[in-house]
């Protein structure tokens, strides 16, 4: 609530990207479905990866402008302000997530999922946006400067445009199609597409879940590590 700037920017710029995708350049992809019914899953994770930058912008800032050293003389856990920091980014994910699923089906988004596969597209979400708030935490305490915390997430921020998430991996130039199918956000990505379409994917969604533990628990050990070296 403080930082309104911060969530409209997190919000709008994937509809922004939603509306290009779809209604420019959508109909030179044949995708076998209808676009919009194709995207939105990767809209999602983009979503996600797009509001990263804030985060770890503003976990260096604390880090730099002496504000821990004020936790540090209060009964305040050492391990609070990454935690706010984390469940910050997640709840701005799940905002950014819901105005994503809002304007698909303003545009016509037709998922078959029940009940039980929104559930799953839900926390599949959850888990993803908590895994990369963790990742996101650690680079914002191993840069050096805000500018440099905030481009460190670039990476973050392209992957879904090296993903499944506009066209099929497998419509892909050499070299660029093999990242695509083993980069983490792929098999993510394929795991809401089935979710959302009726019919989910059991080895996608091993594969999608693993990565986002394997995400959460590097970015948690890293997180701690350097907040232990710079506290």
């Amino acid at each position: 609530m403080r930082n309104p700037t911060t969530v409209f920017n997190a919000v709008l710029f994937p509809i922004v990207m939603m509306l290009m995708f779809v209604k420019v350049f959508g109909g030179a992809f044949s995708v076998g479905d209808d676009y919009i019914d194709y995207a939105t899953p990767g809209l999602l994770v983009m979503a996600i990866s797009y509001g990263l930058g804030a985060t770890s912008a503003a976990v260096n800032d604390d880090m730099t402008k002496g504000i821990i050293n004020r936790f540090k003389t209060m009964d305040v856990s050492r391990g609070a302000m990454m935690t706010g920091h984390v469940v910050v980014t997640t709840v701005r994910c799940l905002v950014a997530c819901a105005a994503i699923v809002a304007v698909a089906f303003a545009m016509g988004f037709d998922p078959a999922a029940s009940a039980l596969d929104w559930l799953g597209v839900l926390g599949l979400v959850l888990l993803l946006s908590f895994s990369t708030s963790w990742l996101t935490v650690a680079l914002g305490l191993a840069a050096k400067s805000v500018e440099s915390a905030g481009f460190a997430t670039v990476p973050l921020i392209m992957l879904p445009f090296l993903s499944s998430a506009f066209v099929p991996a497998d419509t892909m130039g050499a070299g660029v199609r093999q990242f695509a199918e083993y980069q983490p956000f792929t098999p993510i990505i394929e795991t809401l597409r089935g979710l959302l379409a009726g019919n989910p994917s059991s080895g996608d969604a091993i594969t999608a879940l693993a990565w986002c533990v394997g995400l959460a628990l590097v970015g948690y050990l890293w997180a701690v590590s350097s907040f232990k070296k710079r506290a």
